[in-house]
């Protein structure tokens, strides 16, 4: 049986460069997402409690009622 003999040659590559990206795995883009709803879950809570406490102040009442509806889809489970 013949030997066969294998020779490489290397040219330098003149195109643009690509680089891999690591993929982020599933239970870490959960949990940011599910933080990310956490926080802006209570942050419009609050908004909209601080919205109410106003208008409870100032007396307005359409906008009581309007806020009111609103701030119930919040505390509804």
């Amino acid at each position: 049986m013949k030997k066969e003999k294998v020779s490489y040659r290397f040219y330098p590559y003149e195109g643009k460069v690509l680089s891999a990206k690591r993929e982020i795995s599933f239970e870490i883009k959960l949990t940011s997402r599910l933080i990310l709803d956490e926080l802006c879950f209570n942050w419009n809570k609050k908004m909209l409690e601080e919205k109410i406490n106003q208008s409870i102040q100032n007396g307005n009442k359409d906008e009581f009622k309007s806020v009111r509806e609103l701030y119930l889809q919040y505390i509804w489970e």
